[in-house]
């Protein structure tokens, strides 16, 4: 015969208070890991703006000062400034901030003369591809030569400037013949969440009109963080991954027998082409 507990509530209570406190246990360290994640963010952010500042205080003048080639101190500024991205993406995986990862790295090193596409969720976005890519140049947003804290980096690293529309197509032309990569997210700004992506036309343009090779790059984050609508302090209930997945490489001819209709259109047929291939599939 089986055994007959002569408590059976008791036992059956038991249980319960057990279920109940494992949970209450479980909250609390969820509980506590996000609000150690909450002050280790503020405390990379901190760092990120200072390590931004002592770079364009101290080294990037120091650089003018000893390194009279151009083009020599450009190298040296723009390997600094990867250099210092790794230590502070380091540190934040380190500190279980946030956690990342490639797939397909390799093909991206062996590109030359290449315009680097990628979409944009996050504020992060730039730091981890530049983390990388040491020699890659990059367009940026005009507003941002108004932040002190990365104005001497856009400087040092002669980073072209996307208000400058004069000059910005020669010096593209000129530099991707040089066998620069130029990394470029064609949205403008952060992709606002819950919205699809909307692509400006300067990628597809430059593209058309310098004649250059892309290659595509996707960007997702596990968690809802640093995107267009959050706050650095509005950090999500689990540590987030990024993933960049190093995606297609498109070929001049892939675009070029549409150009025999007229640039215009053919940067439009290509903006088209690279809304879809950067629009998220999941």
């Amino acid at each position: 015969m089986g055994k007959i507990s002569l408590f059976p509530g008791i036992i059956a209570d038991g249980a319960g208070l057990g279920k109940m406190m494992k949970s209450i246990a479980i909250t609390v360290v969820e509980r506590i890991n996000w609000l150690w994640r909450l002050l280790m963010t503020g405390l990379c952010f901190a760092l990120f703006g200072i390590g931004g500042l002592l770079l364009s205080l101290t080294w990037f003048n120091l650089l003018l000062v000893f390194q009279r080639n151009e083009e020599k101190r450009c190298r040296i500024a723009r390997h600094s400034i990867s250099v210092s991205f790794r230590l502070f993406l380091f540190l934040t995986r380190k500190l279980g901030v946030l956690d990342y990862h490639f797939r397909g790295l390799e093909k991206v090193r062996a590109d030359k003369g290449c315009l680097i596409v990628a979409n944009h969720p996050t504020l992060l976005d730039y730091v981890i591809l530049a983390s990388t890519m040491p020699d890659v140049d990059c367009i940026v947003k005009s507003s941002l030569l108004r932040n002190p804290f990365v104005n001497g980096v856009i400087r040092s690293a002669r980073y072209l400037i996307n208000s400058e529309a004069e000059t910005l197509l020669p010096v593209c032309r000129k530099r991707l013949s040089s066998g620069h990569n130029i990394l470029i997210f064609p949205e403008g700004t952060r992709t606002t969440p819950g919205h699809p992506i909307s692509l400006q036309r300067g990628a597809a343009n430059i593209a058309v009109r310098c004649e250059c090779d892309l290659r595509i790059i996707h960007i997702t984050c596990s968690q809802k963080m640093l995107d267009k609508k959050s706050k650095w302090y509005q950090i999500p209930p689990k540590k987030p991954i990024y993933t960049i997945t190093i995606g297609d490489h498109l070929t001049n001819e892939n675009f070029a027998v549409s150009i025999e209709n007229g640039h215009a259109i053919a940067a439009r047929q290509l903006n088209r082409q690279l809304t879809q291939l950067l629009t998220p599939t999941n």
